[in-house]
């Protein structure tokens, strides 16, 4: 079992800072996935910067979600959130 999304910011060229339920902070950079399917509709970065966490994973208001097992696996994990 993944652990469950706490908290996501959205950053500078693409990247989620990403809070998870045990603890780590990790960063995942969703640029190489912009240009598939349903994550064409997040290349707009008023889009992108609308990121939210819903029922403990990652969503947009685009209709855009994140499975939790893709978002733990795909992050790395960082010392420090990295800003806005």
């Amino acid at each position: 079992m993944y652990p469950a999304v706490k908290k996501v910011v959205a950053c500078s060229d693409y990247i989620l800072a990403v809070d998870f339920d045990n603890g780590e902070s990790r960063s995942l950079d969703m640029k190489p996935y912009l240009e598939f399917g349903v994550f064409k509709r997040l290349k707009n970065p008023e889009s992108f910067n609308q990121v939210r966490v819903s029922f403990d994973t990652v969503d947009w208001p685009a209709g855009v979600d994140l499975d939790p097992e893709f978002v733990y696996s795909k992050s790395i994990v960082v010392e420090s959130l990295p800003s806005k």
